[in-house]
């Protein structure tokens, strides 16, 4: 079945021969080959690409497989092509999002366009990957609090909580910007505003609902986190400034060791640096993406390779065997 899509910013070709697809995610930039391993036996066929070259290598090594043929580049219309050069059958992408995600995005889009494929591969969860590490490398973990450094987080946090047998921290509130300060200046100012305005802010009418300033409340930790190791959770540390100021917090109120864990480390600009600098003592993220460039900026920095867990997802999708084993640790709220 030969299958291609025109428009102005993307395009595929290539002759497809499917029966039923599965996607995990992955592409190229340039003109080069990109991985496409297949089992013999089965017909099972993985496409990657080169977001995150590294994963794919452990994935396929866990799978003994062996790179097949697929083509992923940029027109000189800059318009992305895919060119599938054998049959497929069951299909598996490997895709991270990296800093140039609009591309990730893009090509995986194609990919699994050009595949033929509807059905994504299971929400696979990596904490316990993350709770097998604390287990194992944070010294005195008995000792430790696990923090959801915002109300949204609570129910990630309190899984891990609840594995680990560790009392959670949770932390409301956000510091307030200089800006976000009332110093009684006004934009426009109170002169400029019309007659019945003025009248209210002169009269004491602000203090109506509809006219009370939404001010934020300064962060309050709740739980005790004095002598201990505090415990940070999350699924993307990408922007710092928030955790380095939780961690602040936490060192303020008298924890001794912070631990920062997320699934996904994107640590992009100068994420490094100022990790570097705070209190934070260690950050430990799986190996979704890439971020070795981060590792030589920063010495806090751990990785958990997670391949094994995609790998084994993948073959027992191909095998239809059960996906029940890989979620035995992870609860259903997770």
């Amino acid at each position: 079945m030969a299958e291609s899509l025109k428009s102005p910013t993307l395009g595929v070709r290539g002759g497809l021969e499917m029966r039923g697809c599965s996607v995990v995610g992955m592409a190229k930039r340039s003109g080069s080959l990109f991985g496409m391993t297949s089992l013999k036996s089965k017909g099972m066929v993985i496409l990657a690409g080169n977001s995150h070259p590294e994963l794919v290598t452990y994935v396929c090594r866990h799978l003994d497989a062996q790179p097949g043929k697929c083509l992923v580049y940029f027109r000189t219309s800059r318009e992305t092509m895919v060119e599938l050069r054998e049959t497929v059958r069951d299909v598996y992408i490997l895709q991270s999002g990296t800093k140039d995600v609009n591309n990730d995005i893009m090509e995986l889009l194609i990919l699994a366009y050009s595949a033929k494929s509807a059905c994504a591969l299971d929400n696979l969860r990596a904490s316990p990957f993350l709770i097998k590490y604390i287990e194992t490398y944070v010294l005195d973990y008995r000792n430790a609090v696990i923090v959801a450094r915002n109300p949204s987080i609570v129910p990630r946090a309190t899984s891990y909580a609840e594995r680990l047998r560790l009392p959670l921290v949770v932390i409301h509130g956000e510091d307030r910007d200089d800006s976000e300060h009332n110093d009684g200046r006004n934009s426009p100012p109170l002169e400029s505003l019309p007659t019945e305005r003025r009248v209210i802010a002169h009269v004491g009418l602000e203090l109506l609902p509809m006219m009370v300033s939404k001010a934020k409340p300064p962060p309050t930790l709740v739980g005790d986190v004095n002598g201990r190791i505090a415990i940070i959770v999350d699924d993307i540390i990408d922007d710092v400034a928030q955790f380095v100021k939780v961690a602040d917090l936490l060192h303020e109120r008298g924890a001794y060791k912070v631990f920062v864990f997320a699934t996904h480390g994107l640590l992009s600009a100068d994420a490094p640096q100022q990790l570097e600098e705070s209190h934070i003592d260690e950050v430990v993220v799986t190996n979704t993406v890439p971020h070795e460039v981060q590792k030589m900026q920063c010495h806090k920095i751990r990785t958990v390779d997670i391949s094994v867990l995609l790998a084994e997802a993948i073959r027992r999708i191909h095998n239809d065997e059960s996906m029940s084993y890989l979620f035995t640790n992870v609860p259903k709220d997770d």
